[in-house]
């Protein structure tokens, strides 16, 4: 039998339950501690590898020196007469052309690096303009072209400091006789052309060597009036150029030669060109694809070559498809026609 007093009681118990109840809710609404407003806990673990950037790398040599610095390619006479040559060795990509009569010329193309001069200087020929379009808008450096092509330059994606038009960045030196003396300043070109495009992808890779590949002491590559050889060096880890069957030597003492050598195999016709001789001009085709050897760390490798158009860069793949990496460095591209050595 309930009492008079239970009432009160029960009354007195349920007001303090209910407040109890009342408080905590509006506790757990509050509490910035709460499970609704909490901040996520923080780590104490370092990045994961996904949150890690890759470090940045030049895309012309793997290194991470001078990223980010314009791109400035100069034409060199690449003859007999003209040995040894200056600024070669510091030039982030070598390429080497046929050009009339089945000798060569280089392109020494530079960014991460400039030299203190490079020479000897000489003309442009119309493959060049086939091949700096994947550059961006570089600046070209060369000692003149024939007339009949200055209108193809002027319209090339190129800043034109020949020495027609930045006379003051080019000298005479030395006891060559002329055109091999003529050299010029790489700082000072670029000053003419403070425009010039930064270093972009041009297709080129860098890494560990892939799997295979086979065992090469030296490799050489023809032209009908020239030839270029390579050999293997284990203690420079490079490979040392030569030319006709002599070693290739800088002026500023050493061998030429690159970590990674490329050899090209692309089709040579005639263009509508030719020298004061009569004799007509190569054009190389660079752009489609094409079969190349490239030559890394002692090994040869098979390779597949592809540049879909002028604007884009140049990808090279293994025989399995996958990515055909080059040893950070420099990079000879060594363009030779693809079947037998021909002037055509």
């Amino acid at each position: 039998m309930r009492s008079a007093w239970d009432a009160p009681v029960r009354a007195r118990s349920a007001a303090a339950l209910g407040a109890l109840v009342l408080g905590a809710a509006l506790s757990a609404c509050s509490d910035p501690g709460g499970p609704e407003t909490a901040p996520p806990p923080r780590s104490t673990a370092g990045p994961t590898p996904s949150e890690t950037p890759a470090p940045r790398t030049h895309p012309f040599t793997g290194e991470r020196k001078g990223i980010g610095n314009p791109v400035l390619a100069v034409k060199v006479e690449n003859t007999r007469p003209a040995l040894p040559q200056s600024g070669v060795k510091d030039a982030d990509i070598v390429y080497v052309e046929q050009v009339e009569g089945g000798e060569t010329r280089l392109m020494a193309v530079y960014s991460s690096q400039l030299p203190e001069r490079v020479g000897p200087v000489r003309s442009a020929r119309i493959s060049d303009l086939h091949i700096l379009p994947q550059f961006g808008k570089p600046a070209f450096a060369f000692s003149g072209v024939q007339s009949k092509m200055k209108k193809y330059v002027r319209k090339a994606p190129v800043y034109d400091i020949s020495q027609e038009n930045a006379g003051g960045a080019y000298f005479r030196s030395g006891s060559k006789p002329i055109p091999y003396n003529l050299y010029a300043d790489p700082e000072e070109l670029l000053k003419k052309a403070p425009k010039a495009g930064e270093a972009r992808d041009i297709g080129f890779r860098f890494g560990d060597a892939p799997p295979g590949g086979e065992p090469t002491r030296s490799f050489t590559a023809r032209w009908p009036s020239a030839s270029m050889g390579f050999t293997w060096s284990k203690k420079q880890r490079r490979w040392l150029a030569s030319f006709g069957g002599r070693p290739d030597r800088a002026a500023e003492g050493g061998r030429l030669g690159g970590e990674t050598v490329v050899i090209q195999y692309a089709k040579t016709t005639r263009s509508k060109f030719h020298d004061f001789l009569g004799n007509y001009t190569p054009l190389i085709k660079t752009t489609g694809s094409g079969r190349a050897r490239v030559l890394r760390d002692g090994r040869s490798y098979d390779a597949t070559w592809s540049r879909p158009s002028e604007k884009e860069g140049t990808t090279f793949t293994t025989a399995d498809g996958a990515p055909m990496t080059f040893a950070p460095g420099q990079v000879w591209m060594v363009l030779v026609n693809d079947g037998r050595p021909r002037t055509p």
